[in-house]
């Protein structure tokens, strides 16, 4: 399986980019990092600059049918970048129009609420994003992970704290 994570060329948080390629990787599954904009990706520990990670493919240049599932980690810069961006917006909403499974931790769901692919679907994420989810016709838990199965699987998570249950849930849903 082909798994693409997008990011912005900066505030991805970083521990919700490596634990889940990480997982991914290991199982046997190619992980391509798609970015916004060509070169790296800065990676951040909350506020403070982390590592750098070489982009693979740059969005626009890459069709979501390329991919077996979309993973989106959050940060708070990098979901707030990626959704003023229309062509990882669209791509976004090109996995829910395929019925590919979708990942989202975090802030990550910004990205999903302006895709404008939350109606009528559950999920959860940093709690700030509640009302923004509600807003969009969303229902939002507090649940360590969730699994919402419409039209496709959408998995969603809280924060870094949840990685274990996240990492552990895109690969039994992404595989199945």
């Amino acid at each position: 399986m082909r798994i693409a994570f997008l990011t912005a060329p900066e505030g991805v948080e970083q521990v919700e980019l490596t634990e889940p390629w990480k997982a991914v990787s290991e199982a046997g599954h190619e992980p391509v990092l798609v970015c916004t904009k060509p070169g790296h990706v800065q990676a951040f520990n909350h506020l403070d600059k982390a590592d750098t990670f070489p982009v693979d493919a740059v969005v626009g240049q890459v069709e979501a049918e390329s991919f077996d599932g979309l993973v989106l980690p959050g940060g708070v810069a990098n979901p707030d970048f990626l959704r003023m961006d229309e062509q990882a917006v669209s791509f976004t909403r090109s996995f829910f129009q395929q019925g590919r499974p979708v990942a989202a931790i975090c802030h990550g769901p910004w990205t999903l609420i302006e895709a404008d692919v939350v109606r009528g679907r559950v999920l959860t994420s940093w709690p700030s994003l509640q009302t923004d989810i509600r807003n969009a016709g969303g229902t939002w838990v507090d649940e360590q992970v969730r699994l919402d199965q419409g039209q496709n699987k959408l998995i969603t998570s809280r924060k870094p704290d949840d990685l274990k249950a996240f990492t552990e849930a895109i690969l039994t849903e992404f595989g199945s």
